[in-house]
């Protein structure tokens, strides 16, 4: 598979856990809608990481910072776009491991989960742009 094609398939996955999130707010499964906007920032930046090497190894690394800055696209990122990753990466693994889950039930209520949707699927948009 050369590296459009892995680039191409992690922007797969990422549409998919992109309509994944849009699905968990629906349903109002809050919880869910942060993990799945991370999963879905995490597998955007694997796509760009592959794209700009391609004969890299592709990092076994769930932090939205690192990933941005191994596939060299951080100094690229708005300061928005920046904040998103920071907000994002706690969800990753709070949403697996809840150390407590009433108070960041709390946190996420039904507007804050549309925008953070909106806000990934934005991003999403400008990595797309640079595979």
């Amino acid at each position: 598979m050369n590296e459009y094609a892995k680039s191409a398939y992690w922007l797969d996955c990422a549409d998919y856990d992109l309509q994944t999130a849009k699905a968990m707010l629906e349903t109002k499964r809050f919880l869910y809608v942060g993990f799945m906007c991370h999963q879905t920032i995490e597998k955007g930046l694997k796509a760009i990481y592959i794209h700009r090497e391609p004969d890299g190894e592709l990092p076994y690394i769930h932090s939205l910072v690192r990933l941005a800055n191994l596939a060299k696209v951080s100094a690229e990122m708005s300061e928005d776009q920046l904040s998103l990753l920071d907000v994002l990466n706690p969800l990753n693994v709070e949403a697996r491991y809840p150390l407590n889950k009433e108070q960041l039930l709390r946190s996420l209520s039904e507007a804050r989960c549309k925008e953070l949707i909106d806000k990934t699927e934005d991003l999403l948009s400008w990595i797309k742009t640079r595979c």
